[in-house]
Formats: structure tokens, C-alpha cells, sequence
């Protein structure tokens, strides 16, 4: 239920003058928090003949303020005035984009949020800059997340970048922070404190036993980097360490843990394996994410992780990957995603049906398997 203004301070009036919260709570039906943040908010703190603020009141106006204040500092940045043709300001405010919120940046040009988006997805398909900035930013938000002994959240990193000469809004900082998976130590100390204390949900099962009795057993997957002229794409593959077969394999441009569950989901869906795999990776943010480690658990699949600081403890997937870039992307120009995806997968197809193995005895991984299923007919 919705209560007006006047609904609220009638009850809340009724809570000062000596009416206990549960009384209250009964008759009107509201939560007994929510009258206590109700006497909080609507508190008077500036006492006047003829009026009186509230705290929330007063919190508005102080947002208020600094919103008039970037608005006027954006005023006196550009190169054009309200007054001037759309395709300038849009181009003015596009300069902008990311140190202040789009909200101020319209208001400041009076211009359409609607059509200033549009401008920025238009520009921003195949435009160096953005991606450049971004790359920038990351370096720096990283910088000074390390200084400050990662404890440091997106607004206190933001006020640094500033007092730095580096002007960017705390929701571009935010989402940065949460692409590279950086956050405030101070809010995840104690998930972090039991994920040191529990060494046995993050077993390493493998322990550099890279052997699998049959396909379906053991999975290991990685991802890898790589730089496609101003941009990167990130590979995440799914290997079976039994026959060294890529199993599943997905392009992103974001290292994020919707392309390892996409990557698994397919594996899953090609391979349909019974129940006792066990998947191994490194413990990177992706893998160790709730939504992964429940979609494994959903499945009944065991999950292994890597050593801290022990590439070797993932070796099969590793080297996948420096076979990949020596044998292929090393040696071609690959100038679009199309170009490099289109590439990638004639490279896996080849790996998997023609290149031989010395691990397998310089057998295909598609021989491997085939000769193990003719053998258990």
C-alpha cells in the first residue's frame, strides 16, 4: 500500500505524541521499521515560524545542489551553448560521457535522454575512444584499489581519481570495478575470511594428475586474452582431459561469468555426461561466482580448483592455449570479431580431427574417443 505525505505524518505525529510502534504497526498495517524510518526521515531539523525541513527534505535539496553545481561547471566546459544545433551538443556532451550521469549531462544542453543514448550506442559500435578510456580507466581504478590495500569501495576510489584531475562519475567506476571483479574488502571480509577457513570446498582433486579413464570424467576449462587491434576478446574453452578434446568453446568481450556458464551449458547440452564429472579450473572470480558453483551443483558436478598461484595445476588447459596462439593467432591478421571467431573455430575443428597428440600416442582426440566407444560395444 501507498501513504501520501499527509498519511505519513499523521501517523508519525501520532508516534511522537506517546503511541508505541506496535499500536501503530496494527492499526495502519505498516511495518514497525518502516515507522521508525518513517520518524527518522520526517524529523525536523530546520525549525521556522512559517516552515520546517525533514531530513529527507534537506537530503534532496543537497543533491540538488550538486546537481545545479555539475551542471554548471558542464556549462562552462563545452563549446556550445543550449541555444545550439542538436548534432553539436550531442557531440559536446558525448566528450563527457562517463564523468557525469546522463540525467545532468541532458539537463545541462536540454536534450533528450532518449536521443543522447542513441547517439552514444551509435557511436560507440567501432569507435577506438571508448574502448581506450575504458582500458585507461581499469588501469587506474586498479592502481588505486592496490594502493589502498583493497579496501577502498567505487565512491571513495571515485573522490581520488578526482582530487587526481581525473573526472568520472561513480557509476562508471562501479561498473568498471565490477567487470574486473574488484570489491570493497571491507564488505566481502567475511565471505572472504570462511573461503580461507574452508580449504575443502576449494580442493584441488587433480593435483596435477592429468589422466581420465573415459570421456565424461574430467573437464578442465581456462580463459584466455587476446588483442584484436583496439579491443580484446576473451576465449573460454571446456576440454576433456581424457581424449584432449575442446568439448565447448565461446567469444566474448567480457571476461564475465555468463561466458563460463554459456561455455558449460553447451558442453552440458553436446556431451550429456553422467553423473561423477568433475570440472577443474583456476580460481578466477568467474569460476568461483555463486551462479557457476550452483549451476555445477544443480548437475551433481564436482568442482576442482587450481592452487593459488599454480599455473601448473591447470597445465592441459594452459597449454591448449599456447598451441592456439602459436599455430594460429600468432601467425594470422585477424581484423574483426567475425574474422577471429570464424578462425577460431577452423582452428578447434582442426585440433580436434586432424592435428595429431603426443600425449595421445599422435592420435586425433575425435580417434581417441572413437576407438574407446568401439571398444566398450
Amino acid at each position: 500500500m501507498v501513504y501520501t505525505h499527509q498519511e505519513k505524518a499523521g501517523i508519525i505525529a501520532q508516534y511522537r505524541q506517546g503511541r508505541s510502534a506496535n499500536d501503530l504497526s496494527e492499526e495502519y498495517g505498516v511495518c514497525k521499521r518502516t515507522i521508525y524510518r518513517w520518524a527518522k526521515e520526517y524529523r525536523d531539523i530546520v525549525p521556522n515560524e512559517k516552515r520546517t525541513l525533514t531530513a529527507k527534505e534537506y537530503d534532496m535539496f543537497l543533491r540538488r545542489v550538486e546537481k545545479l553545481e555539475n551542471i554548471v561547471v558542464i556549462l562552462k566546459t563545452v563549446n556550445c551553448t543550449v541555444h545550439d544545433p542538436l548534432k553539436k551538443k550531442l557531440h559536446e556532451l558525448e566528450l563527457l560521457y562517463e564523468q557525469y550521469d546522463v540525467h545532468t549531462l541532458c539537463e545541462a544542453l536540454d536534450v533528450s535522454r532518449g536521443t543522447f543514448y542513441n547517439h552514444i550506442l551509435r557511436n560507440k559500435r567501432g569507435n577506438a575512444w571508448f574502448e581506450k578510456r575504458r582500458e585507461e580507466y581499469c588501469i587506474l581504478i586498479r592502481e588505486v584499489f592496490d594502493e589502498y590495500r583493497q579496501v577502498l569501495g567505487a565512491e571513495k576510489i571515485r573522490t581520488i581519481l578526482v582530487q587526481r584531475g581525473y573526472q568520472v562519475s561513480i557509476e562508471y567506476v562501479a561498473r568498471l570495478m565490477k567487470e574486473m571483479g574488484l570489491a570493497s574488502i571491507r564488505s566481502t571480509a567475511k565471505q572472504d575470511y570462511i573461503k580461507l577457513n574452508a580449504p575443502e570446498k576449494k580442493r584441488n582433486i587433480l593435483r596435477q594428475q592429468f589422466q581420465a579413464d573415459r570421456p565424461n570424467q574430467i573437464w578442465v576449462s581456462d580463459v584466455t586474452c587476446f588483442k584484436l587491434g583496439e579491443r580484446y576478446l576473451y576465449t573460454c574453452v571446456i576440454l576433456d582431459l581424457f581424449s584432449r578434446r575442446i568439448v565447448a568453446y565461446n567469444v566474448s568481450k567480457k571476461n564475465s561469468t555468463q561466458l563460463i556458464t554459456s561455455t558449460f551449458k553447451t558442453a552440458w547440452e553436446q556431451r550429456s555426461p553422467n553423473a561423477g564429472l568433475i570440472f577443474h579450473s583456476d580460481r578466477g572470480a568467474q569460476y568461483t561466482s555463486h551462479r557457476f558453483r550452483q549451476l555445477l551443483h544443480e548437475r551433481s558436478v564436482e568442482q576442482s580448483f587450481s592452487n593459488s598461484g599454480k599455473p601448473h595445476d591447470n597445465a592441459v588447459a594452459e597449454s591448449f592455449f599456447a598451441t592456439l596462439k602459436k599455430e594460429d593467432l600468432y601467425r594470422k591478421d585477424y581484423t574483426s570479431e567475425a574474422a577471429f571467431k570464424r578462425g577460431l573455430a577452423s582452428y578447434i575443428e582442426f585440433y580436434n580431427t586432424k592435428r595429431p597428440h603426443r600425449t595421445l600416442k599422435n592420435q586425433t582426440p575425435c580417434q581417441v574417443e572413437e576407438l574407446f566407444m568401439s571398444s566398450n560395444q
